[in-house]
């Protein structure tokens, strides 16, 4: 019971928040440019103010685990070719099956993590959060756009022009190195190794502005939900789903364990594996020609079931005595 507890203690604040957004959403508090707003300014300014205090105020030196930066990187780049070989045998249709491969592995990683770090450990959190982003975001992206470009609509019927395709590589190449959840982790380390002071004034400006950061992220995630979207596509977004909050747990988890990972480095492997699917899925989508339906679908399902399985998974890990 304590262990239950414990887990509902980290996932229901969440939950709720989310839940709050799509109640405000429902009575008009919110509506569709509020809640495209509270999402742009959680990724552009609150989430990467939020990085940069999280790494700032580290001793970099020590933070800095090697060993758990590969460890996510070499799962994220496993992950997606073991569901690349999954979805070439599940969905026939080139375009419908970059989006599957996408939504299946693509987490809600800098929000999420975060905000489940946060909630088990507070402000004594150790980092874990941001080297787990450095080690999967920026390949998120790459394969993402690598994806969806080799299973475009426009590939089916004649394809698109090299140039075209040149032009979009360049594209997505500037938007990872000017993307601000990188850039903030990127001046979090700075600041960490060349020890420089924060002083009150701007700390306290930073703290308040990165609070910001996972109510209203969490609340503008709830707000964009739409049952009837979910129940698209429903049994590659449901395949998608069990692949993104149970499968990928079940497969690399037990082997992070082994390595002798714990404690906070676990959670944050837990939400890399097991979160739901980032919205940012869908945007990229619909930029790069895809109709987005089986995106949309797979967010939906995914951040509604997160909140039941990333309970059941913190139960079993805590049981376990692992975190």
């Amino acid at each position: 019971m304590e262990n239950l507890i414990f887990s509902l203690n980290a996932t229901l604040p969440i939950f709720l928040l989310m839940t709050l957004g799509n109640v405000f959403r429902r009575i008009r508090i919110i509506d569709d440019n509020a809640a495209g707003f509270m999402n742009k300014f959680v990724f552009k300014v609150a989430l990467p103010v939020l990085l940069f205090s999280d790494l700032a105020k580290q001793d970099f030196i020590g933070t800095w685990n090697t060993g758990f930066v590969l460890f996510c990187f070499a799962t994220t780049i496993v992950s997606i070719f073991l569901i690349w070989i999954l979805s070439k045998i599940i969905i026939k249709t080139p375009s419908r099956r970059g989006e599957f491969l996408q939504g299946s592995y693509r987490s809600s990683a800098a929000l999420l993590g975060i905000a489940f770090i946060h909630s088990i450990y507070g402000e004594s959190s150790s980092g874990m959060a941001p080297l787990m982003i450095l080690g999967s975001v920026p390949l998120y992206n790459i394969f993402a756009v690598i994806i969806l470009t080799l299973t475009a609509p426009q590939d089916e019927n004649g394809g698109r022009s090299s140039e075209d395709k040149s032009k979009l590589i360049k594209k997505t190449i500037l938007g990872i190195v000017k993307n601000p959840i990188i850039l903030g982790i990127m001046m979090g380390l700075l600041w960490s190794v060349l020890k420089l002071p924060i002083p009150k004034i701007m700390n306290t400006v930073v703290d308040d502005i990165g609070k910001l950061a996972t109510p209203l992220g969490l609340m503008s995630m709830g707000a964009t939900f739409e049952y009837r979207k979910a129940l698209q596509n429903i049994k590659p977004a449901l395949v998608a789903s069990f692949i993104k909050l149970f499968l990928l747990v079940m497969i690399f988890m037990p082997i992070a364990v082994s390595i002798g990972f714990s404690g906070e480095q676990i959670v944050a492997i837990l939400v890399m594996l097991g979160s739901a699917t980032t919205v940012s899925c869908y945007i990229m989508a619909k930029n790069m020609g895809h109709e987005g339906t089986l995106s949309s679908s797979i967010i939906m399902i995914t951040t509604f079931g997160c909140s039941f399985s990333l309970t059941f998974w913190l139960f079993v890990l805590k049981t376990l005595g692992v975190i």
